[in-house]
């Protein structure tokens, strides 16, 4: 069991550095990243021919859940007959996001538009006949809503690609530098495609961890997209050379140490769409997990899968609605904020305005009565429940007029005010917030 949990740390640290922004000084991309700071919330997107028998995306069969084979036996399925990017767009929209991040290309190598670099597209190799990305970019772009393109290093389908299954590979790179540079070749040709065509806002990269950067040619690959649209944002998933990182389904218990992060979740257990998956997270829960990453400084980005006939399932149709209102109603809360007070002082999610003028104090579920707020070394102006204006009082309990330490700040919250998932009170302060962090006395 020790040497179990021994070797889990080790992963886990070698993920963090191998996903770290090394090479990328903070401050030169400090402008770019400013949308993506302000943005809070993201759509993640994954379609893809595994919606076709609701299974694993690529990993089913490089898992041998399914032989390859059957698993490319799905672009026969892949009609997309319903796809409608225009309702896409505005349930997107309605939701809140800032941002849309949808699949390019998978592990399976799958493209998700007219590649001219092989055969293996859903406009070429499936009855869909048609490519997903342009329509859906040009409704998001209608909306203000930056366009974000996920791409897989990893191909699992091409013959120069390396590895294929799990405990197989066709050839080490080592001893193969031409086919490999056939490979890189075609990967990076995609890429330059994908620029020309859509001109991605944001590059959301998947697959680094089966090759080293400098076999990826991470900052070269870089270099490709910044040359295109110097205003770009990549992510950290290219070997050192992004811009910000993404941990991916486990929330961090404390904010981890970038200056920009998002966190991608999925609505139920899985990316894409698997009809057996009914674990579907509650609208509660969602803005729950979006609130804290808010409060930490970061992003959501959540994930849906749609069905191979375009259709989005109605149970995220439902989630992206539910969180939709309830940003319309907290919005100031969230948008245009940065991370709020520090752990200890509120028990509870916090942000603040950029001025720091206003605290905005998160309350869960159906609480009321009296909350505490701690170390707060400053007046209160006013206090109100966002969304309804309601006013709140409170009062300040054990200030000692000669010590330095402030009291403890009880507001009342009465019952009839909540809102249905998390309450938002709105603390105006007579000046930029003051926090004592000390340990009491003189």
């Amino acid at each position: 069991m020790m040497k179990r949990l021994i070797l889990t740390f080790i992963f886990c640290v070698i993920t963090v550095l191998g996903h770290a922004q090394t090479k990328i000084d903070p401050k030169t991309i400090a402008a770019k990243m400013q949308w993506f700071q302000d943005a809070k919330l993201g759509i993640f997107i994954h379609a893809g021919i595994y919606s076709v028998n609701g299974i694993d995306e690529s990993w089913s069969f490089h898992n041998k859940k399914i032989s390859y084979a059957d698993y490319m036996k799905q672009l026969n399925g892949f009609t997309l007959k319903h796809y409608d990017p225009t309702f896409w767009a505005e349930l997107i929209k309605e939701s809140g996001a800032r941002y849309a991040v949808i699949t390019t290309k998978h592990h399976d190598g799958v493209a998700m538009y007219d590649t001219k670099k092989d055969n293996l597209s859903i406009v070429k190799a499936t009855p869909a006949k048609m490519d997903m990305i342009k329509p859906l970019f040009d409704e998001l772009r209608k909306r203000d809503i930056k366009c974000g393109a996920y791409f897989s290093l990893i191909d699992w389908s091409h013959p120069d690609y390396p590895g294929f299954l799990k405990d197989s590979s066709r050839y080490n790179v080592k001893d193969d530098d031409a086919r490999w540079n056939r490979f890189r070749d075609f990967f990076q040709g995609q890429i330059k495609e994908i620029g020309e065509k859509f001109n991605p806002d944001l590059w959301w990269f998947d697959g680094d961890w089966e090759h080293s950067a400098e076999e990826w040619e991470s900052e070269k690959v870089r270099r490709i997209i910044l040359t295109k649209n110097p205003a770009a944002i990549i992510n950290g998933r290219l070997q050192g050379y992004g811009d910000y990182t993404t941990p991916e389904q486990n929330f961090p218990v404390s904010r981890p140490p970038y200056n920009w992060w998002e966190l991608c979740m999925t609505t139920n257990d899985n990316w894409g769409y698997q009809q057996h998956d009914q674990n579907w997270k509650t609208p509660y829960e969602i803005i729950s997990i979006f609130v804290d990453a808010v409060a930490n400084g970061g992003n959501l980005l959540l994930d849906i899968g749609p069905k191979e006939d375009g259709t989005i399932p109605p149970e995220e149709i439902n989630i992206l609605k539910e969180l939709g209102a309830w940003n319309k109603k907290n919005g100031e809360a969230i948008f245009n904020t940065v991370a709020g007070i520090p752990q200890g002082h509120f028990y509870g999610p916090t942000t603040l305005s950029k001025d720091s003028t206003t605290l905005y104090l998160f309350v869960h579920g159906k609480t009321s009565g009296q909350l505490m707020l701690k170390g707060l070394d400053n007046k209160i102006k006013d206090i109100s429940v966002v969304g309804t204006g309601t006013k709140l009082n409170h009062k300040v309990v054990g200030k000692i007029s000669w010590s330095p330490v402030p009291g403890l700040v009880y507001i009342n919250l009465p019952e009839g005010v909540q809102d249905k998932y998390i309450t938002v009170l709105k603390l105006k302060l007579d000046k930029p917030i003051k926090l004592y962090r000390g340990q009491g006395g003189l």
